[in-house]
C-alpha cells in the first residue's frame, strides 16, 4: 500500500475545501485535497441556476462556473486534487500527525499523512425517514438534490407532477426547476409557520410561478404501491394535525426538502466534539475543532446561505493553519456565548483584542430586532436587523475587548411575527 505524505490534508473538494488548499499551497504548504467524487466542485456543480459569486468574485456565476474558478484557483496554487478517493478511517499518531486510510480509484487503498486536517466535507440531506412521514414506500420519492442531480446531471425528469415537502432553499428552487421542464409542482407544504429558505427564493422560484406555499402543515401520507399516486396535506392546530382539515393532492413524485446535516462522521474518528446546536464541530476563531490541529469550515461546520460565505470562511481556516504550521501558538480565548433567540454562534472561542466575524443563526421571525454584542454582561455593540428570519443567518464583525472574560450575543425587541 503506498504511504503519501503532505502538510495538509483537505477532506472535501467543494467550494470551500478547494479555497482553503488554494491559500495553503500560495503559502508553500504541501497540501492534498481529496474528494470521492469523480469532478471537483461539490454540489456546485449540480446548481445550474445563478446568483453565486457576487460577493466573493463580485459577479454573478452558476454553480458550475463558481466551481470551476475554485478549483482553478486551487490548481493554479499547486494544490493536489485526489478526486475519486473516500476516506475511510482516520486517527492520531503520537507525535501529533494525522493518518487517512482512502480508497482511491487511482492509487487504490492507500496512507495519507499530515501535520493538519481540514474537514470541509459538506452536509447530507435529511430524508423521509429523518421526519418519519407515514405510507406506502412507493418509487417517486427523492431529496430535492437528489432530484436536481437527477435532472442537471444526468438528465432523467423525476416524474411529472410534484408535491415539494420543506421549504428550504433547495427545495424552492427544484420548485422552479421543474416548472421550467414543464413538470406540475401542485404544492410545497412547510411544518413551520414561516417559510425556512431565503425569501428571494420565496418570490422568484415560488411567487412568480403561481406555486402555493402552505405554511403550517405537514404531509401525513403517501399513496402508491409501485410509484407515488398522491399524498394527503394536513394543517397544524398548535403543532399537532388536525385530520379533519386533511386534503389529498393527486402527484407521482415527492420531494423532501426538509434541512441539512453537517458530515461529521469522519472527524469523530479524530475524537472531535460535535455542536448539537449546529450539527458540526465546536471551533474557535481559528476555526481549529476541539483536536489541536484539526479544522472545520464551510457546510461541515455550520450550513451557510451562501456558498460566498463558505469561501471566505474556509479562507480565513487555512490562513490559521498557516500560522499555526509556522510556529505560532493558540492564544488564550474566552468563551462565546448566545442567548435564547439565537440558535447558535461561530466560533464558540474567540481572541481578545483582535477583530473577528462571528455567524449566528436566528430563532425568531421579527421586524426591527437588535442584535447585541455584550461583554461580561455590558452591551458594547449593537446593530439593528431590519429583518429576522431563522433561514436568513446573520453575520457580526467585532473586537473583542483585551480585558473581556465572556461573550454573549443577543437578539432583543423587535416586533415579532
Amino acid at each position: 500500500m503506498k504511504n503519501i505524505s503532505c502538510d495538509v490534508l483537505v477532506v472535501g473538494a467543494g467550494a470551500a475545501g478547494l479555497c482553503a488548499g488554494s491559500v495553503t499551497s500560495k503559502h508553500g504548504l504541501d497540501t492534498i485535497i481529496i474528494d470521492r467524487e469523480d469532478q471537483p466542485g461539490g454540489i456546485l456543480k449540480q446548481c445550474i441556476h445563478n446568483g453565486f459569486g457576487l460577493r466573493y468574485f463580485k459577479e454573478e456565476l452558476t454553480g458550475p462556473e463558481y466551481a470551476c474558478r475554485v478549483a482553478k484557483l486551487a490548481a493554479d496554487a499547486g494544490a493536489k486534487i485526489m478526486t475519486g478517493t473516500t476516506a475511510v478511517e482516520a486517527k492520531k499518531n503520537a507525535d501529533g500527525s494525522f493518518t487517512f486510510k482512502v480508497f482511491s480509484q487511482k492509487e487504490k487503498v492507500c496512507y495519507i499523512s499530515s501535520k493538519a486536517v481540514l474537514f470541509t466535507t459538506g452536509c447530507r440531506e435529511r430524508t423521509r425517514g429523518n421526519i418519519i412521514t407515514p405510507g406506502t414506500r412507493p418509487a417517486g420519492v427523492f431529496t430535492a438534490g437528489a432530484a436536481q442531480k437527477l435532472l442537471n446531471i444526468s438528465g432523467y425528469l423525476p416524474g411529472k407532477c410534484a408535491v415539494i415537502v420543506g421549504s428550504g432553499d433547495i427545495g424552492l428552487i427544484m420548485a422552479r426547476r421543474l416548472k421550467w421542464c414543464g413538470i406540475d409542482v401542485k404544492a410545497v407544504v412547510e411544518i413551520m409557520r414561516h417559510p425556512s429558505g431565503l425569501t428571494r427564493n420565496i418570490v422568484q422560484c415560488l411567487d412568480d410561478f403561481g406555486i402555493p406555499l402552505y405554511l403550517g402543515h405537514s404531509v401525513t401520507n403517501i399513496y402508491g404501491k409501485e410509484r407515488v399516486e398522491a399524498v394527503d396535506i394536513t394543517p397544524l392546530a398548535d403543532g399537532k394535525p388536525d385530520f379533519s382539515k386533511t386534503f389529498k393532492v393527486d402527484c407521482d413524485t415527492l420531494l423532501f426538502s426538509v434541512g441539512l446535516v453537517p458530515e461529521v462522521e469522519l472527524a469523530k474518528q479524530l475524537e472531535v466534539k460535535i455542536n448539537p446546536a449546529t450539527g458540526g464541530a465546536f471551533v474557535d476563531d481559528d476555526y481549529e475543532t476541539t483536536t489541536p490541529m484539526v479544522f472545520a469550515s464551510g457546510n461541515g461546520l455550520h450550513v451557510h446561505d451562501l456558498v460566498d460565505f463558505v469561501s471566505e470562511e474556509s479562507e480565513r481556516a487555512a490562513g490559521s493553519i498557516c500560522r499555526r504550521l509556522s510556529g505560532a501558538k493558540n492564544s488564550d480565548k474566552v468563551p462565546v456565548t448566545v442567548e435564547k433567540t439565537l440558535k447558535y454562534v461561530v466560533p464558540t472561542q474567540a481572541t481578545r483584542g483582535e477583530k473577528q466575524s462571528f455567524y449566528f443563526r436566528p430563532l425568531i421571525v421579527a421586524n426591527k430586532a437588535t442584535l447585541e454584542a455584550r461583554a461580561d454582561g455590558k452591551i458594547i455593540k449593537k446593530r439593528l436587523i431590519p429583518f429576522v428570519r431563522p433561514a436568513e443567518m446573520l453575520e457580526f464583525e467585532l473586537e473583542i475587548p483585551a480585558e473581556c472574560k465572556e461573550m454573549e450575543f443577543a437578539l432583543t425587541g423587535g416586533e415579532l411575527l
